[in-house]
């Protein structure tokens, strides 16, 4: 278990029990913002790298939200968004960079919570080795592509279970944020009027915001 922590004078505890199924289920707009505060832990053989999240966006399922993979069904790429909730869904975004999305609710609804942005708690060095454009600690995983290199997390974990303590990819509970704020999602096209991305407010960690338009969608549904 990775000891107690500080980082810019708050206290960091070690991550808690990881999460159930059972804390997943709920309505995706629900359930992504009780994923702030919370803790991703990856174990590769060179080490151990852990990120509280501070920003995540809500993706919903088939039919329901034209900015989601799953908007048209349980499709080759999209399939693992209707399996069972703690599923980790990766892709391939702009044929440059993996983005993580953890799935929730009931297995075949769609609906998975994009992990935007986090700060690096555990394994700094190492997370900044993986990203060495990084110029301060805060940008090592503030975004999607940098939270995912930071944790080297890639398409051989499409389909891990984060609730599973075998897992090398797991999703442990964490000190909830003292404030959340919500908006528009970043980047999407579709669907721009839902206030569905989540973030601790006052994070240094939370990304840029950019508006969509022409710019193809970036998160549990895009492109």
């Amino acid at each position: 278990m990775v000891g107690r922590l500080a980082r810019g004078g708050r206290a960091l505890t070690s991550p808690g029990r990881l999460l159930t199924a059972d804390e997943l289920l709920g309505p995706v707009d629900e359930v992504a913002p009780a994923l702030l505060g919370c803790w991703v832990v990856t174990d590769r053989p060179e080490g151990t790298v852990a990120v509280r999240l501070t920003e995540v966006e809500a993706y919903s399922g088939e039919g329901e939200d034209p900015a989601s993979h799953a908007h048209r069904g349980p499709t080759p790429r999209a399939a693992i968004m209707f399996g069972p909730p703690g599923r980790l869904y990766v892709y391939f975004s702009y044929g440059v960079h993996w983005c993580a999305n953890v799935v929730v609710g009931p297995a075949g609804r769609g609906s998975a919570v994009l992990l935007r942005a986090g700060e690096v708690v555990v394994g700094e060095s190492l997370a900044a080795v993986r990203r060495p454009s990084a110029r301060v600690p805060r940008d090592l995983a503030r975004g999607p592509a940098r939270l995912t290199a930071a944790l080297a997390i890639g398409p051989g974990d499409g389909g891990a279970d984060v609730l599973d303590p075998a897992s090398p990819v797991r999703l442990h509970a964490g000190e909830p944020p003292a404030g959340v704020s919500a908006g528009p999602r970043v980047g999407i096209s579709r669907a721009t009027e839902l206030p569905w991305r989540f973030w601790e407010t006052g994070a240094p960690s939370v990304s840029a915001f950019r508006p969509g338009g022409r710019r193809r969608p970036r998160g549990a549904g895009q492109d």
